[in-house]
């Protein structure tokens, strides 16, 4: 299984956040420690804030900070969220998709059942079970926001 780069962004973005000692970030800082494109960046926190994962501010004293306690934010909840609509492989689709081998495949059952073992073990950890020292120390180091 493989998460898509959004999902990627998005359990970064909450995990900076989490670990950082600072009230909010602005996206540009949060694009500039995460290494990603702003734009992007700005797609991703505003899916995780339709979520209520995050809270957004814009303006001076603005940003992005987290909306809940990192103990009360499932993994397995956050990707579920963040991966919705994209089909694990082709028969997945809500249309059916287009693989000639489905009347008779035996596979896609399989992969189901693999899918929600996969979100039945991201659910036994919160985002505040990823945060450790060096992730702290990563969140704290200062750094240059690039000239737009």
């Amino acid at each position: 299984m493989r998460l898509t780069a959004f999902s990627d962004y998005g359990m970064r973005v909450l995990l900076v956040l989490a670990s950082s000692d600072r009230p909010s970030w602005s996206s540009a800082e949060l694009a500039t420690k995460l290494e990603v494109s702003r734009d992007h960046l700005i797609k991703v926190v505003q899916r995780l804030a339709a979520a209520g994962y995050v809270q957004t501010a814009r303006g001076a004293g603005g940003g992005v900070s987290l909306a809940r306690a990192p103990k009360s934010i499932r993994l397995g909840e956050v990707l579920r969220w963040m991966e919705e609509g994209q089909a694990l492989v082709e028969c997945f689709r809500d249309d059916g998709g287009g693989c000639c081998l489905q009347p008779m495949c035996q596979l896609r059952s399989r992969l189901d059942l693999a899918r929600r073992a996969f979100y039945t073990e991201m659910d036994r950890s919160t985002l505040a079970d990823c945060v450790t020292a060096p992730l702290r120390e990563f969140s704290r180091v200062e750094f240059q926001l690039k000239p737009a």
